[in-house]
């Protein structure tokens, strides 16, 4: 039996791969303002969204997790439990979902005036997890340990000390070895035949999986030259994507009724620089054929000003986008965060190929794409988008949501990363190396729309 068919007694986990729901192929959502009258709260109430429920996930040792995938593979989880907070999609039955984890708790120390990237549990792979909502519970049923081509586990460690930032134990004292295999999974999208797509924040990159979790092929930016993986790495992607803000690159991912995937750069490209990047509001939308192996679309998206999503925010930068849901042949929603709220909007995506190949694809173009203010203007098209629905006005939904499905006809259903727990900071761990828990938890909270989904 290999490592990653086996599973923690203690957990009682058992697999059922299934096909994905069918709840998204051909829906549309529609948000339309009803006249209140005025003292008539429960007219009101009924066309807001509102939370019907709140589950939280069971607390699972990080050890006791891991060690049942790969025996052996964790021997201190520094009192670290469980985390899947990355993204969320829909099984195949009632309650059930897909979710992700990230690539294992870290965090950051200063270290003589220079901040660190630490990795309490450098053991630690990434999985696709399938957990079932039962009432306040969210149960986990069965694990998918992402794998190498020879089944070992790729962790989540950074690839290359020239491109990522370099590893550090939890306490940032002792280097790390980078792995060209490591993977910093965010959006994830079940296909039609079982298998899985993920995205990831290292190259940025998009890995196809297999059902049983071994990597197939990962996309990557043309020109990246990563060597040493023990997987098809594949340069596919747009060049310009190798100017990725750092842990800024691909985490939201989804898939279309017809099969093509969807996905979404976190924050704009620092093109032609940081500063220009940080302040930008210009983001980039691709579609990717899996069929033809490439990408046949890039598309200008432009955020709100991040006030406007989180009036307690005024840095631009910290505006991301990290989620995705198809809600129609062409259509996705595209979610606008805060780590304290997100917005909810639509957008249709064209048939062209948009600004793919263009002269906004290289890094020479001045103004760049990023410091373009008057986008049309310049003769880009950008995607019309409207307003669905607002999370910071619902009672009851956390703050860093990451996942976001839909669920039935007029229910989203939503995921919080809670960051396993940890801070950032040297006071993360306790003077024996333990963590001091934030608190938080991840949850799964269903929100039901004033109007229902309709095809």
């Amino acid at each position: 039996m290999s490592p990653r068919s086996r599973l923690a007694r203690p957990l009682r986990i058992t697999l059922t791969l299934g096909l994905p729901l069918a709840l998204a192929g051909g829906l549309a959502f529609t948000a339309t303002a009803t006249s209140v009258l005025p003292g008539d709260e429960t007219e009101k109430r009924a066309q807001e969204p509102v939370v019907t429920g709140s589950a939280v996930l069971d607390e699972i040792p990080l050890a006791e997790f891991s060690n049942g995938l790969f025996p052996g593979s964790v021997d201190n989880d520094r009192g670290v439990n469980l985390g899947i907070g990355s993204d969320l999609y829909p099984a195949d039955r009632p309650g059930e979902f897909w979710a992700l984890t990230d690539r294992g708790p870290n965090g950051q120390i200063a270290v003589n005036g220079k901040k660190r990237r630490t990795f309490a549990v450098p053991g630690f792979n990434p999985a696709i997890v399938r957990v079932k909502v039962e009432g306040e519970r969210v149960r986990v049923l069965g694990s998918v340990p992402i794998t190498t081509r020879s089944g070992k586990p790729v962790t989540g460690l950074p690839n290359q000390l020239s491109r990522d930032e370099a590893p550090f134990d939890y306490n940032a004292q002792n280097a790390l070895e980078v792995n060209p295999n490591g993977l910093d999974t965010e959006g994830m999208a079940r296909a039609a035949d079982g298998t899985f797509w993920l995205v990831d924040e290292y190259s940025p990159s998009l890995i196809h999986v297999s059902a049983r979790g071994e990597v197939l092929t990962r996309y990557v930016p043309e020109g990246l030259t990563l060597q040493g993986a023990d997987y098809p790495v594949v340069e596919a992607l747009p060049s310009i994507l190798l100017n990725r803000k750092q842990n800024r690159g691909f985490e939201a991912l989804t898939v279309l009724p017809g099969g093509d995937l969807v996905i979404a750069v976190q924050s704009p490209l620092l093109v032609p620089d940081k500063a220009a990047g940080e302040a930008s509001r210009n983001l980039r939308l691709l579609r990717f054929s899996p069929e033809e192996g490439e990408v046949t679309g890039e598309y200008a998206y432009r955020v709100d000003p991040v006030n406007e999503v989180d009036p307690a925010e005024t840095d631009q930068s910290e505006l991301k986008v990290s989620a995705l849901v198809p809600v129609g042949a062409h259509s996705v929603l595209v979610q606008e965060r805060t780590d304290r709220t997100a917005r909810l909007h639509r957008v249709t995506l064209p048939k062209d190929e948009g600004i793919l190949d263009s002269r906004w694809d290289e890094v020479k173009t001045s103004p760049s794409y990023e410091q373009t203010e008057d986008l049309a203007g310049a003769g880009v098209d950008v995607l019309d988008k409207r307003l669905v629905v607002d999370l910071g006005k619902i009672p009851g939904v956390p703050g860093k949501v990451e996942g976001v499905a839909l669920v039935g006809r007029d229910t989203l259903a939503v995921i919080n990363d809670n960051d396993f727990g940890m801070s950032d900071g040297p006071d993360a761990f306790d003077q024996n190396g333990r963590l001091r828990d934030s608190g938080l938890n991840t949850k799964i909270t269903h929100i039901k729309l004033p109007q229902a989904l309709r095809r």
